[in-house]
């Protein structure tokens, strides 16, 4: 059964003292959800309606402060609202929904894109074809060094070539590795976010280019374009200068020896070697 208790007789009661504003605030909530007809709102789609109203109501406390009796009713003026109201919410779920849209597409399109990687075949000789030269201990930095890239095994050998307990050299890669956990949680973290970015930056796109030139909406999305631009670039430079591979201090302090010979083996290493620029 409806509500038949307009919203201005409840109003009236609420200025007399007989409601209190939290039972006025839920009397308006209930007279609106099950009035819904009278609003034409979302065209007899109840859920909807449901869910706008839900969406509205904790705007009813400023709405009951704001009002003035200048010749319209509380009625009137709460319908001057929800219309008000049903305009904004309907241009936030759009935009929801684009965005929502657009993302998919954009996770789609690299899921597409995304190519298993050729099984690993294990070989029996090492990675780097080391020269003579190089020292065992310039061997073990530079292990160290690749400390997430190496597995239990290939430190076993690596152990071996070089003469030292395989043990010894584990518990030290499994130190760097605890070391560096938070650093590369705080990466792990900053590559989803600036995924999130590069996914709401095709959003602002998309929604600027369906815009019309000029017009106030045109300039809203391409502020927060060029925004959100800027924000992404930044991430990305940030995440770049972010590296898993070990600090030299970090091998110092593993080993035992000083930071300048963790430099110095690898600077030995790299007029031998080409090593990737991130491992230097």
């Amino acid at each position: 059964m409806k509500n038949e208790t307009p919203l201005s007789d409840m109003y009236i009661l609420y200025m007399n003292g007989e409601l209190s504003k939290t039972d006025f605030e839920g009397g308006i909530f209930n007279y609106l959800i099950k009035n819904n007809e009278f609003y034409r709102g979302f065209y007899g789609d109840r859920d909807y309606w449901n869910e706008f109203i839900s969406w509205l109501y904790p705007r009813f406390s400023r709405a009951i402060d704001l009002y003035k009796d200048l010749g319209a009713s509380f009625d009137a003026y709460m319908t001057g609202i929800i219309q008000s109201a049903v305009k904004e919410y309907r241009s936030r779920e759009m935009e929801h929904k684009m965005t929502e849209f657009i993302c998919w597409q954009a996770r789609a399109l690299d899921m597409m894109l995304f190519e298993e990687e050729p099984p690993y075949l294990e070989k029996k000789h090492n990675v780097f074809s080391l020269p003579k030269d190089i020292t065992p201990k310039q061997v073990l930095v530079l292990l160290l060094k690749a400390y997430y890239f190496v597995s239990d095994e290939f430190i076993d050998r690596v152990a071996e070539s070089i003469g030292m307990d395989a043990k010894v050299v584990r518990n030290m890669v499994e130190e760097i590795r605890t070391m560096r956990e938070a650093k590369e949680a705080t990466i792990t973290n900053l590559r989803e976010r600036l995924y999130c970015q590069h996914y709401r930056c095709l959003a602002y796109q998309k929604q600027l280019n369906s815009a019309q030139v000029g017009s106030n909406y045109y300039i809203k999305m391409k502020n927060r374009f060029e925004r959100a631009k800027k924000r992404l670039y930044r991430m990305k430079k940030r995440l770049e200068g972010m590296r898993l591979s070990a600090s030299n201090r970090m091998i110092a302090k593993v080993v035992g020896i000083p930071a300048g010979t963790v430099d110095s083996c690898l600077f030995a290493i790299k007029n031998r070697v080409a090593l990737p620029e991130d491992m230097v």
